[in-house]
């Protein structure tokens, strides 16, 4: 399709985003104004950053200076991360054959989850044929690439967050909008409930805690995320502290409880942010309920010493 035709999908794709944006606007009591500038969306988004040629060092950082990164050396473990996490944009390098581009990008064409993502090709061997509104084929260095793709994903960050906020509304304040987990009292609440009906009914809970370095900030939002997309439904999880998540796994013993937590530890161990190749790898300690447990008794042996999920 011709220029005209993907500036005007872009452009209904900006507007889906206002509508949005008015919609959250109209709800939130009290009145309080949210725009891009009030809540840093890069500093929430994920870069898909796919490649193996000489370039990938440097978009990697030039890239992750702004915003989290995760890599992926092939097709095959891009599908993985777009599987596993919330994808904010999508910068395809070199190192493919364009039969191989063209078969993702056509595979992103047809899935509507991930058709108004933001896509930077940095091949100039491709037309821009796909239905994709956010498609970019930027023959540029890194910086340059990196300036063309950040306010797209700034953008597709801002709608996910608005997304959000506008089902935290919808639960009455129960939810933290910027992760999606429930709020600490929330959690709270809902275990110490589920904690009465095991002990009441028989079954099994698991509870694992999720504990991050301090100097990667953003380390515990990214393993939020992940965990908020990823955990069954039947399970619910909070941000606890400044240091770590809690997740309550329903109906579950410590062996399979252990068996999720390294999953789930194993995903957020690919997430790297800032200039150096620093990966978000928590420690993890998991419990399970005893006969006589009560809730408090439960959560003191969980924030006790942590292992390291990869022990």
């Amino acid at each position: 399709k011709g220029l005209p035709d993907r500036l005007v999908a872009r452009l209904n794709a900006s507007l889906r985003v206002r509508a949005l944006h008015a919609t959250v606007m109209r709800r939130l009591v009290p009145p309080a104004p949210v725009a891009l500038t009030d809540i840093d969306p890069v500093g929430e988004a994920t870069t898909l950053l796919i490649g193996r040629g000489g370039a990938y060092p440097t978009l990697s950082v030039a890239l992750g200076e702004r915003a989290g990164v995760v890599g992926a050396l092939s097709i095959e473990a891009a599908a993985k991360h777009l599987s596993n996490r919330d994808i904010d944009g999508i910068v395809l390098a070199e190192g493919f054959t364009p039969r191989v581009m063209d078969a993702f990008l056509t595979v992103l064409t047809e899935d509507v989850r991930f058709r108004p993502l933001p896509v930077i090709v940095t091949s100039g061997e491709l037309t821009p044929r796909y239905e994709l509104p956010n498609l970019e084929i930027v023959t540029a260095g890194p910086t340059r690439v990196a300036d063309m793709a950040l306010p797209m994903i700034r953008q597709h960050a801002f709608e996910a967050r608005l997304g959000r906020m506008l089902k935290a509304i919808d639960a009455k304040g129960l939810i933290d909008p910027r992760t999606g987990l429930l709020t600490k009292a929330a959690f709270e609440r809902d275990f110490a409930t589920a904690v009465y009906h095991t002990a009441e009914r028989g079954g099994a809970l698991s509870v694992a805690r999720f504990t991050f370095d301090n100097v990667q900030p953003r380390a515990q939002f990214d393993g939020a995320r992940i965990i908020s997309r990823l955990m069954r439904q039947a399970d619910f999880g909070a941000v606890y502290d400044d240091r770590s998540l809690v997740v309550a796994f329903a109906g579950t013993d410590l062996r399979n409880a252990q068996a999720i937590t390294r999953r789930l530890a194993s995903v957020m161990r690919h997430t790297q942010n800032g200039r150096r190749d620093v990966r978000a790898e928590p420690a993890v300690s998991v419990a399970t309920l005893l006969p006589g447990d009560s809730t408090m008794s439960l959560l003191g042996r969980l924030f006790g010493t942590p292992e390291r999920a990869a022990s």
